[in-house]
């Protein structure tokens, strides 16, 4: 397999090209993600099969990036620099209902819903430069600080039941998966690994994380329990595949990868690695799965086991 490029050079490669993530249950719906086939980026969705690609955002004269589907299914929340810099916006599902949500003079990216919908976790730079991880109002508003270690924080990701943020920390040295209550209190390491992991995404029933990590000599997909243990290797393969996204209802996995492709395609499996298939022909990256439908009886469920 081939070496790892330097972690500090890979994780502004990964700022660049990966949202945070989160799963919700409930039936799958479509597929969001990003491509530069029409010159420029723009946010994308397609049926779960791969069929019926749509550009949703239109914007030729900016970069539009980073899609996340609402807890409902409504709305995607992502990151555009139609106003100069890089921003956090939402839109409803077919790109109309424009709403602006931060305004920084610095860029801030990698929206991630709360499971009501009322907020969005995302990360972006204090005074200094340094990049942290912040919580506003899914309207807008004055936004709350959630960390404050002098190394990245990036990638917050929400668990399904509201009650916890996974993120990457750089703390350590390297990049690690780290969890917080929502508020920012109790932050713990769960990977403790000397390569570098990224990228934490949420099973829709809280159970599980999925996340990408260089522990084997490239990027693969790897599962864990949400308390960092029975850490388990999905994908293996050469190429880097990143950005693992649970379907709703939890039986499989997207992710994009370069392994058929010079640029990156989106591809899915079953949730336990088996059956890899790819979706696109053209450029499609950062995939996120919409939501259907959702029972929210299953937030309460897997909250009180």
């Amino acid at each position: 397999m081939r070496r790892i490029a330097p972690w500090l050079a890979l994780i502004a490669s990964l700022a660049i090209t990966a949202p945070a993530m989160a799963s919700f249950p409930g039936t799958n719906g479509k597929i969001a993600f990003r491509s530069d086939r029409t010159g420029d980026p723009e946010i994308w969705v397609m049926s779960a099969d791969g069929s019926s690609q749509v550009n949703v955002s239109n914007s030729p004269a900016s970069e539009e990036t980073q899609p996340q589907w609402s807890p409902d299914g409504r709305r995607l929340a992502f990151v555009s620099d139609r106003d100069g810099n890089s921003e956090i916006y939402t839109m409803a599902a077919d790109g109309s209902q424009l709403r602006r949500l931060t305004y920084t003079p610095g860029d801030e990216l990698q929206p991630a819903w709360s499971p009501d919908g009322h907020r969005l976790a995302y990360t972006g730079p204090d005074a200094s430069g340094n990049i942290d991880v912040y919580v506003t109002s899914s309207i807008g508003g004055t936004p709350e600080r959630l960390t404050d270690a002098p190394a990245e924080e990036a990638f917050p990701a929400w668990s399904p039941q509201g009650n916890r943020i996974a993120f990457q920390s750089r703390r350590d040295g390297d990049a690690e998966i780290y969890v917080m209550h929502a508020d920012g209190a109790h932050q713990r390491n769960l990977t403790n690994e000397p390569a570098g992991d990224f990228l934490p995404n949420w099973s829709p029933d809280g159970k599980r994380i999925a996340w990408s990590s260089g522990r084997d000599g490239d990027q693969d997909i790897w599962v864990m329990d949400r308390n960092g243990r029975d850490a388990t290797q999905l994908t293996d393969h050469p190429a880097e595949d990143n950005k693992p996204a649970w379907s709703p209802d939890g039986t499989r996995l997207a992710f994009h990868s370069r392994r058929d492709l010079t640029a990156r395609a989106t591809y899915v499996m079953a949730a336990d690695g088996s059956g890899v298939t790819r979706l696109t022909v053209e450029q499609a990256y950062q995939p996120d799965w919409q939501p259907l439908n959702v029972d929210r009886w299953k937030f309460w469920n897997a909250e009180h086991e």
